[in-house]
């Protein structure tokens, strides 16, 4: 513990952001520059607690109080190093990640936590305007070879543990650049590519091959890869969209969360989007159904194409403002959550139900008809309170189902589980000898660290296996 009082002496302080009025005219990330001085002050409120709990809520098990304490004593090559011994990705987590392990911090229980996330985000930013992160080669090769299918950070957390164990990796990817939903689903105001490109090189460098375009059991023969590979690991995460199945819903005009924003991310690095297939919400009247981080990821989008006005509801009802007494430390607590794109314009609402959709002649959506519901779980109409809100754009932001099940799942035989999700055993084995599943897929909808943290678990188990063939 580098300063026993320092969570006496120090408050919490973040980065602040850029002014909204700047930053909606731009896509880089939102946040400035955080002294060095000032985060070493938050190491040292760190209490480095006989039981840190930021370690139970961190799915990747993280040592948090460790690297606190050495960003405190300005040890920040020490301090990479113990970083990445639990997280092969942590610039993505520490942008993107909603940081469980601070809603399980101690210090959290009258005091506000320590800013782990921040801290993380700079010890690996230094290391790499420093040089400290290099590729890690093998020692040694097996001569087995692994595809892994799906390059979200499930996928590539898999494939980078892999590859350093001496294993041949070959990463395949549907879409036409690697990263999943890092790169299509998350824009680039909370996580710029680049971030991502890096990585990829240093993966590269160490011997994992990428193959984009790659639609396995699409394009790409399901029987190729069983006969040309010792093992696969499936990791292409929950893609199938929870659908609003209401009259009108076959309206123009109505689109999920996922057709809208990869576009975006297309034309921020200079990719094209047919024009027939181009979804924008400059100069139009945005609703977006779903108050999550997808919800959110859309709002701050269309403001920046410059919509003429978003609304954003949820069938849920608002969340209090501080931790609900159902929810106490250490666990995740349910309480009301303002992204940065909330603070940028549009209006938020809750216990609001879609009923139907209306359209013009052409058959454009323009309105929607909505009621104000009671509480979870029945969301009874609340007689009276029907209204009509008027729409060019609907953007369907309501969460995932689970893995798309036709083409690959299907065609490999593995079984699913009650929730439809590619079932395993407690070591991310299928059903199929030889295959493993990993991340969204395997668990359903989750966060970017339970991927990584199931990325290295089967990569483990994967490792294992490989070595145990004649």
């Amino acid at each position: 513990m580098g300063k026993p009082t320092g969570f006496l002496e120090f408050t919490r302080q973040l980065p602040l952001r850029r002014a909204p009025e700047e930053r909606i005219k731009d896509w880089l990330e939102v946040y400035q520059e955080f002294p060095e001085d000032a985060l070493q002050q938050q190491g040292a409120r760190c209490m480095e607690c006989g039981v840190p709990f930021c370690h139970t809520g961190c799915p990747v098990n993280n040592h948090i109080p460790d690297w606190n304490d050495l960003v405190y004593r300005g040890r920040w090559q020490e301090a990479v190093r113990r970083l990445h011994a639990t997280n092969n990705f942590p610039d993505f987590t520490g942008r993107i990640c909603p940081a469980p392990c601070e809603a399980a911090c101690v210090l959290g229980i009258n005091q506000p936590p320590v800013t782990i996330k921040q801290i993380e985000k700079t010890i690996v930013e230094k290391g790499w305007a420093e040089g400290w992160i290099v590729p890690e080669l093998a020692t040694e090769k097996t001569g087995r070879k692994v595809a892994i299918i799906g390059s979200g950070p499930a996928g590539l957390a898999a494939a980078q543990q892999l590859c350093r164990a001496g294993h041949d990796v070959t990463v395949y990817e549907k879409a036409d650049k690697i990263g999943g939903l890092l790169r299509y689903g998350i824009p680039n105001f909370k996580l710029e590519k680049q971030v991502i490109d890096r990585r990829l090189a240093q993966m590269e460098t160490e011997g994992v091959k990428f193959v984009v375009n790659a639609n396995v059991g699409v394009t790409v023969d399901v029987a190729d890869l069983r006969r040309d590979y010792d093992a696969l690991v499936l990791a292409g995460g929950a893609e199938a969209p929870r659908d609003l199945k209401v009259p009108g819903r076959e309206l123009k005009g109505i689109h999920f969360a996922m057709e809208f924003l990869p576009q975006q991310t297309k034309r921020v690095w200079g990719g094209q989007v047919p024009p027939e297939e181009t979804i924008l919400a400059t100069g139009k009247r945005v609703v977006i159904i779903g108050g999550g981080d997808t919800g959110a990821d859309c709002l701050g989008t269309s403001l920046r194409q410059g919509a003429a006005s978003v609304l954003q509801f949820e069938i849920m009802p608002k969340p209090p403002d501080e931790r609900a007494p159902q929810t106490p430390w250490p666990l995740w607590p349910l309480q009301l959550r303002t992204e940065s794109a909330h603070e940028e314009g549009g209006t938020r609402q809750w216990s609001i139900a879609t009923t139907s959709f209306e359209g013009d002649a052409a058959g454009n959506v323009k309105r929607l008809n909505v009621v104000q519901v009671g509480a979870p779980p029945k969301f009874e109409p609340v007689a009276g309170t029907e209204s009509t809100i008027e729409a060019d754009l609907v953007l369907l932001a309501m969460g995932f189902t689970g893995p798309v099940r036709g083409g690959m799942i299907e065609q490999l035989g593995v079984a699913l589980d009650n929730r439809g999700n590619v079932a395993t055993d407690d070591e991310h084995t299928t059903s199929v000898p030889g295959i493993f599943a990993a991340g969204d897929m395997h668990r359903g909808q989750s966060l970017v660290v339970w991927a990584i943290n199931e990325g290295r678990k089967t990569a483990a188990t994967v490792d294992k296996y490989l070595r145990s063939i004649p």
